[in-house]
């Protein structure tokens, strides 16, 4: 919000805020009472209603979800629901310090040329059709998604979209649907793709060979999915896509124009980060560190080798590519679910969990993937995830925890498919549609494709997932 927007709201725009702030306090406060009521202490009551006040924060109060985050933890503190040398430890403080190292090396990529360059290759793609161009523009979205983040990834290939469209003037709207979809599905095939990974994999002590043997071939099988179901879908539009094509080729004209890139810089600065990430395992076995302590500071080190090389840019990636509003909301929702966890909420969760659907994975997989989805679908998925660790945590006492781990990592980033809100990348493309070609997608233009998406995605997850169970360290056949 700018420094300029000072002025009060009008009285008419102030009685939708009020209302809404109405029900935030009365839901949080209802269910307090239901906590009670359900044979809940009153400091478990208190951590419970508190989450859900800034859960319904996120959707009803999305400009304000770090003040209520705030407010929220002070109420912990205060009622002693939450101690000082809890809150740190539950803060997640070494993830957020390995979000910042990715953002400032991100920053740097931005900066040497590295996306655009990408780009570049894509538009050059010999005997471009319709369909090949769109299978590839998708596939570089998931994978780009994975080493760098779903929403740098959505920007540059966005724009690619809005080049390519503008030049054969059609509609981009379908085309960069396509790219979104790809784009949550790539992120969950490493650590880095999305905020959920490094939580999640700090969580359950997965390193990143583990993502590459289980979470990566069962993104590429989904992704593999994923574009086929939306290039059927939007077919119609390739075939216009191709005829515009066909049009501007007779004519001898290119797409766009072909810049050079002096790409070397930027691709040693990944090459040089990802090295680091890769080899973190092996690292602190030589070197007899805790586990994932290198995978933790190996984006520090790039972040800082950039900023000494790069002396002249290290202020500005420090506090302009940073997100350090996201990244607090982060370490203060962290600390809120943890108290869940503290208080012994989720314990009793995972015990209602458990009555309901068991302890076999063959069931508990599907389960925790569909609520997973369902979740995100509607609330950021770094919300959700952050609430149902603690339950994973507990699920894994009484059955093996991996296969549980990674339904939670699918559902939560293919469940960002379904609504048009399921993802930050979601937002932020559809902010550019409107930006750029002035078009808007209706919510159910976006849930028909979005939801057959999600449950084709989920489905080859979740089948992936128990045949690969009982070769999972820790598994058993379901």
């Amino acid at each position: 919000m700018s420094e300029t927007a000072s002025t009060p709201a009008p009285p008419s725009a102030r009685g939708p805020f009020f209302r809404r702030m109405a029900l935030l306090v009365g839901a949080s406060a209802a269910a307090n009472v239901l906590g009670r009521w359900a044979g809940l202490d009153p400091l478990q009551a208190l951590s419970a209603s508190v989450f859900l006040a800034v859960l319904l924060g996120t959707l009803f109060f999305w400009e304000f979800r770090l003040a209520i985050a705030f407010l929220g933890v002070a109420v912990l503190i205060f009622t002693k629901a939450l101690s000082l040398p809890h809150f740190v430890e539950a803060a997640a403080l070494p993830v957020i310090l390995f979000l910042v190292g990715m953002m400032i090396v991100v920053g740097a990529l931005r900066d040497l040329g590295f996306f655009t360059w990408i780009v570049q290759g894509i538009l050059s793609i010999p005997r471009i059709t319709a369909r090949r161009f769109m299978f590839v523009a998708g596939v570089a979205s998931a994978l780009l998604a994975c080493v760098v983040d779903e929403v740098t990834s959505i920007i540059f290939i966005s724009a690619l979209i809005f080049q390519v469209c503008g030049r054969l003037k059609i509609r981009p709207t379908p085309h960069l649907i396509l790219c979104v979809l790809c784009t949550n599905v790539g992120s969950a095939g490493t650590m880095m793709g999305n905020p959920v990974g490094i939580y999640i994999g700090t969580q359950a002590g997965f390193t990143f060979q583990d993502f590459v043997v289980w979470a990566f071939p069962t993104m590429l099988l989904a992704l593999a999915a994923t574009v086929s179901v939306t290039l059927y879908w939007y077919r119609k539009d390739l075939r216009e896509f191709d005829a515009a094509l066909q049009d501007r080729v007779s004519r001898h004209l290119s797409l766009v124009s072909k810049v050079e890139i002096p790409y070397q810089r930027g691709l040693a600065v990944l090459a040089f980060t990802l090295a680091l990430i890769a080899s973190h395992h092996a690292m602190e076995k030589w070197l007899g560190l805790d586990r994932n302590s290198i995978l933790l500071v190996a984006p520090l080190i790039a972040a800082g080798v950039i900023m000494v090389v790069r002396r002249d840019r290290a202020r500005h990636y420090v506090e302009r590519e940073v997100d350090w509003w996201t990244l607090l909301f982060f370490m203060l929702l962290f600390a809120i679910a943890g108290t869940l966890e503290y208080t012994g909420v989720t314990r009793r969760a995972a015990e209602g969990v458990a009555g309901v659907f068991g302890t076999r994975p063959v069931v508990l997989v599907p389960a925790v993937m569909a609520m997973s989805a369902m979740g995100s679908a509607f609330v950021d998925n770094v919300v959700f995830v952050a609430a149902a660790s603690p339950v994973i945590h507990e699920l894994g006492r009484t059955t093996p925890a991996m296969p549980l781990w990674w339904a939670l990592l699918f559902g939560a980033c293919f469940g960002g498919n379904i609504t048009l809100i399921g993802s930050t990348a979601n937002i932020v493309a559809l902010g550019l549609l409107e930006k750029n070609a002035h078009e808007h997608v209706r919510f159910w233009d976006w849930l028909k494709i979005g939801l057959l998406s999600a449950l084709v995605a989920c489905a080859i997850a979740a089948a992936a997932l128990l045949l690969m169970a009982p070769h999972m360290p820790g598994g058993a056949a379901p």
